[in-house]
């Protein structure tokens, strides 16, 4: 029984040991930190689904069902090619249409002229690769593109998003910046006709 107690005793504190050097070696803080990453990598994910945001920043493929998501272009915003049928004159008017879209969803014409869908892909040309998390939590609370440019348009619903705390909106970066890069340059908004 003695011998027991001795071993179980040695046998603790050579775990206690063990743990120690793990900690002072950055081990288990490197398994943490990973731990922590992939869950906000996951939140992120999440609040992208929940949010709706392939509604518009995926272009969508017809179906008998109806429009379908091409994941294939995950996140890459309006394409490039994009073709941006005439609007009938007086479509769009106070006792008209408030706003119509492409067959694809990811362009919007209204009072405010056409945005088209950013490319949120990590591209760090034509995405937001390049990009800071400040940028991005700073682009989402001001409605400014990359915090200080050109007004984000309708129907991006940057007030809502705006209205998350900063680590929901560091969670949504960390899980766009996870996803494949997408080389697509999406078309520059074009201002409404007066």
């Amino acid at each position: 029984m003695r011998k027991r107690r001795i071993l179980g005793a040695g046998l603790f504190v050579c775990g206690l040991s063990a743990i120690s050097f793990l900690v002072r070696s950055g081990t288990l803080a490197g398994q943490n930190a990973a731990s922590t990453r992939k869950n906000q990598i996951a939140r992120g994910e999440y609040m992208v689904y929940a949010g709706g945001c392939h509604d518009c920043h995926t272009p969508k493929v017809f179906t008998p069902q109806g429009p379908v998501p091409d994941m294939s272009k995950n996140l890459s915003g309006a394409p490039a090619n994009i073709t941006i049928p005439p609007l009938p004159s007086g479509l769009i008017s106070p006792t008209g249409w408030g706003g119509v879209t492409t067959n694809d969803m990811t362009a919007w014409a209204g009072p405010w002229g056409i945005s088209f869908a950013a490319n949120l892909t990590p591209d760090k040309v034509t995405g937001i690769g390049s990009w800071t998390e400040a940028a991005f939590v700073k682009t989402l609370r001001t409605g400014k593109h990359k915090g200080v440019l050109r007004d984000i348009l309708p129907p991006m619903p940057w007030q809502d998003l705006a209205k998350l705390s900063d680590e929901d909106l560091k969670a949504i970066f960390a899980y766009l910046q996870s996803l494949s890069p997408i080389q697509n340059k999406v078309p520059d908004p074009v201002p409404p006709k007066h």
